[in-house]
């Protein structure tokens, strides 16, 4: 039996993933939890082989979770689940490396084998979110850029800009020149645009 950690802080997807994983021959759900601060003491108590994790799990996140559940349990595989399109949460769940990538949107039966891969010791990419995560690993912009352009695109002033990151001016535009130059965008909208559009924000 492959033993199961849920993780999942939306409580109907949460009772979902547990039936039907549950129903699953040769998976046992072990524990089902909807906070990251219970994630650790749990795990360590019932010793899964596999943790499903929301990136977004509150308070921290789950990926801040992942890391802290690698260093205590690192034989115990990790699937992240992440919405689709949502390339900021994709960036934060690669970050930690876990064994399988997989949409919120997916059918259960591509979650049922992903657990049962990792839990092989093979990793997992869904397709769904293999177009987004080769955008993000072709991303030219440093965090910073991304930050400030993320700011821009809501329509905020350079000043407005600083003011919120508690930079000069001067810095902000400096970053925003360099990121003009990087991306070839001829001024902040068509950069927003093409950062946008290749999802680097």
């Amino acid at each position: 039996m492959i033993r199961t950690l849920v993780a999942e802080h939306v409580h109907l997807l949460r009772m979902g993933l547990v039936v039907y994983l549950t129903r699953e021959p040769g998976i046992d759900v072990v524990a089902e939890l909807e906070e990251g601060d219970l994630l650790v003491p749990a795990a360590s108590e019932v010793t899964p082989e596999v943790a499903v994790i929301d990136v977004d799990l509150p308070p921290a996140g789950g990926a801040s979770v992942a890391t802290e559940l690698r260093a205590k349990l690192p034989e115990c595989a990790t699937v992240m689940l992440v919405g689709r399109g949502d390339s900021c949460a994709l960036s934060r769940a690669m970050a930690v490396q876990p064994l399988g990538l997989i949409t919120r949107e997916a059918p259960v039966e591509r979650l049922t084998w992903c657990v049962r891969r990792v839990a092989a010791g093979r990793s997992v990419v869904d397709p769904d979110l293999a177009r987004t995560a080769r955008a993000i690993d072709e991303n030219p912009l440093t965090r910073r850029e991304q930050e400030i352009l993320r700011i821009a695109a809501v329509g905020a002033s350079t000043v407005e800009i600083a003011a919120e990151l508690s930079l000069s001016a001067k810095t902000v535009r400096n970053h925003l020149s360099r990121t003009f130059d990087r991306i070839g965008a001829r001024n902040r909208m068509d950069a927003i645009r093409i950062a946008s559009e290749r999802e680097w924000l």
